[in-house]
């Protein structure tokens, strides 16, 4: 007997299959591109990522031939929404978070609710990334899409939905929309009155986990799954890490390391104040029910590295393929011993949280003639651990407690980048033997909803093992102590200039 769990990301989708005790028996993935009709306009193309989803489906059931799935649920990237008619078409492509539109209706909500009230509401800081104030952009702009729309469906939910599955919505990707309250676990009246939307179109919400359909039988033909299999609600992608991670309670915390960084630590109480939403810091609910999770995040992390290695690390290109180590491996084994002289600010794509400066420029600052390139390695290191511990201690001043923090993703591979991760924050590090935490997540949601699992705790306590946990060294992390001071000062200092 097996789980399926499908991750929706903004440039390709994912399917895991796990047996119950956790062993990946089937994975594939696959790349989809992002669309541009107009400068500052960014769109998906559902139908695109919906076939993208079905070929991963069926690579994925390919490793696996003949054992029986028994329920599947999904993840995905939050915010964007797509507009579907009542016959389940799609009438207009997904505009996503990073698309310019929404502007001026963000401006107008909180001219009209007022910027506390919004936020004691969903816990979210008025942004136009946010779904509500791009849906209302298609409702002045494009009023045919508008009246036409049957329901806005959030990636996940949609996936579900071509599955066979109802229009629901579970509670962390409803969060993600600007129009949901977040400690009733309803839509808000008033922000879609003010906002002119109708309630009737979104997707019912429901906790995380909750069975919200059975695969439709012709689905279930064309890509070979069970004709019995349960769909699931899933959850935005970032609590569904934290669940496949094991962040389950509070004081925990789950690192994505990728091409950018994301902290999700879980705490079992709303926290919604002035302080969390200074730092742009939303109060999301957890897949888990009755806690919550909130995001600190950057623009760049490993892409720096691929920065220095696509501009600057030629010979390192040239020695990796001759010793077959990854290069990756490879620059951070290259990278000082010692810490670094030379600073990074790693704005190199803006400022994400506490900031959320998009104008933000990246530095290289403290050069000087007897700097090398493992000098500036280690400083790329270096730069984005800081700008966490920025993060770490806003949430410390917001009442959110990091006390150990679970690493996943590609640069969590690294050993020497872990144990530097530890003496540069002071806190415990973990890996952990699965490190596909976003999938795995989901899988757990499908698992316990079906009856495999008792709870998501018995869940985690049988799935998520730690691999290996480091400590922070004193002598090291008191160096960089005093060299997180001076840091915190460059980004204060350059940001007017250019």
């Amino acid at each position: 007997m097996n789980l399926m769990g499908l991750d929706i990301g903004t440039s390709g989708c994912k399917a895991t299959i796990i047996d119950i005790e956790g062993n990946i028996k089937g994975q594939a993935y696959k790349e989809y591109s992002l669309f541009t009709p107009h400068p500052g306009w960014e769109e998906m193309d559902p139908n695109l990522v919906w076939n993208s989803v079905k070929e991963v489906i069926v690579k994925s059931l390919s490793k696996c031939k003949g054992e029986r799935i028994k329920a599947l649920s999904v993840s995905s990237f939050g915010e964007a929404a797509i507009p579907i008619d009542n016959k389940g078409n799609v009438l207009y492509n997904s505009i996503i978070y990073i698309d310019s539109r929404g502007q001026e209706e963000a401006c107008y909500l909180k001219y009209r609710l007022g910027f506390e009230k919004i936020l004691g509401i969903t816990g979210a800081s008025v942004h136009s990334m946010y779904t509500i104030n791009k849906i209302m952009w298609l409702k002045q702009h494009m009023p045919e899409v508008y009246n036409n729309t049957w329901k806005f469906l959030l990636f996940a939910d949609f996936i579900l939905f071509k599955l066979g599955a109802k229009p629901y919505t579970d509670y962390s990707l409803a969060a993600r929309t600007m129009t949901f309250d977040i400690i009733n676990k309803r839509w808000s009246a008033e922000i879609l009155e003010c906002a002119g939307v109708e309630e009737d179109k979104f997707g019912e919400p429901v906790q995380s986990g909750t069975v919200v359909g059975q695969i439709s039988k012709s689905i279930a033909e064309e890509l070979g799954l069970p004709p019995n299999m349960l769909l699931v609600a899933g959850g935005h992608d970032q609590p569904c890490a934290a669940l496949g991670a094991g962040v389950i309670k509070n004081g925990m915390a789950v690192d994505g390391l990728g091409t950018t960084e994301c902290i999700a630590p879980a705490f079992n109480r709303p926290i919604i104040s002035g302080i969390m939403a200074r730092s742009s810091f939303a109060c999301v609910p957890h897949v888990k029910k009755d806690i919550y999770v909130t995001y600190a995040f950057t623009f760049t992390s490993g892409s720096l590295l691929k920065w220095y290695r696509d501009n600057f690390g030629h010979v390192y290109w040239e020695e990796a393929a001759k010793s077959g180590i990854n290069i990756y491996d490879l620059l951070i084994d290259k990278a000082s011993k010692r810490p670094s002289e030379v600073f990074v600010l790693p704005h190199f794509a803006g400022a994400a949280t506490p900031y959320m400066d998009t104008a933000a420029k990246g530095a290289i600052v403290g050069l000087n003639i007897n700097t090398r390139a493992e000098d500036i390695i280690k400083a790329i290191l270096e730069g984005i651990t800081f700008e966490m511990m920025v993060n770490v201690e806003k949430l410390d001043d917001a009442g959110v407690e990091v006390k150990e923090i679970r690493a996943v993703g590609g640069l969590a591979k690294s050993e020497h980048f872990m144990q530097l991760k530890a003496d540069m924050m002071g806190k415990k590090v973990s890996t952990l033997h699965i490190s596909e935490a976003g999938t795995l997540g989901v899988a757990i949601l499908a698992g316990t909803a079906s009856g495999v699992y008792k709870s998501l705790e018995d869940a985690v306590d049988m799935l998520v093992k730690v691999k290996k946990e480091f400590y922070p060294d004193g002598r090291i992390h008191e160096i960089y102590k005093e060299k997180f001071e001076t840091y915190k000062r460059i980004y204060p200092a350059i940001k007017n200039i250019f």
